[in-house]
């Protein structure tokens, strides 16, 4: 295992004790995201001081090439209510491509794990994307834009095309999980609107070194970027990339 996702999977299982103990009292959420993250930065500045850092509760820190890119709680609405779709996100970038990535789900005690040209894991066991080539016979993933009224149009534009055409659609409210789920094949593929790069980074390397397809919704690889991703294998990537487009516009980057 490479010793940068080793530190990584070691950041991430430390906030096991701390998501299950605080679990379902809700004063404490925001201080559980604050103590989440400053635990993951504090194990990653030991082993790589000089690296960058980019994280949701305390933003930017500059370093050198290599940046962590963090989330200590995705899905922290699912985590208020007690619904068991969360997740630490961690991943590690390096000039601009993702090499390193960790999700794990401590509710599940599931660990998604990838490095740039070595596949993904789940629980140490290698994932792939599923095979399911028609989009009749796919269920699909989803997250609509709550942080910004601004795609909430085009989004819904986007489930009026597909929800006719797939097997199902699904929104359980954390971006890291679902993308993860692309990766090990319990969804076939995924889209969302304005997502930042620490609900995605870890994900979308996941579903790359597990055989699938990640791009923007103009199928180039800016996705970190415009926060906008379609995923999946490469069929239902394809086919999901052909009915989204039609509904974006022309000023839609």
């Amino acid at each position: 295992m490479h010793p940068m996702l080793n530190t990584a999977i070691r950041a991430a299982r430390r906030l096991e004790r701390v998501a299950i103990e605080t679990k379902g009292r809700a004063d404490f959420v925001t201080e559980v995201d604050r103590m989440a993250e400053a635990e993951i930065i504090a194990i990653l500045r030991t082993a790589y001081p000089n690296h960058a850092i980019l994280a949701e509760e305390s933003g930017a820190q500059d370093g050198n090439e290599f940046r962590w890119i963090i989330d200590p709680l995705d899905g922290t609405t699912n985590y208020l209510h007690g619904f068991p779709q969360f997740a630490i996100s961690i991943a590690l970038q390096h000039k601009e491509k993702l090499e390193q990535a960790v999700v794990f789900d401590p509710h599940k005690n599931e660990l998604f794990s990838a490095s740039r040209g070595q596949g993904a894991q789940l629980n140490e066991r290698r994932i792939r994307v599923s095979k399911i080539s028609e989009l009749d016979r796919a269920l699909l993933g989803t997250g609509f834009p709550f942080r910004s009224q601004e795609h909430l149009d085009v989004w819904l534009n986007t489930l009026r095309a597909l929800l006719p055409l797939a097997s199902g659609v699904r929104r359980p409210g954390s971006a890291a999980l679902d993308l993860a789920y692309v990766a090990c094949g319990r969804y076939d593929g995924f889209w969302e609107f304005g997502l930042s790069p620490w609900d995605m980074a870890a994900g979308c390397l996941l579903i790359q070194e597990a055989g699938g397809i990640v791009t923007d919704f103009r199928g180039g690889q800016r996705f970190l970027e415009t926060g906008h991703v379609i995923a999946g294998n490469a069929r239902i990537h394809d086919s999901l990339l052909r009915h989204i487009e039609p509904h974006l516009g022309t000023n839609f980057s």
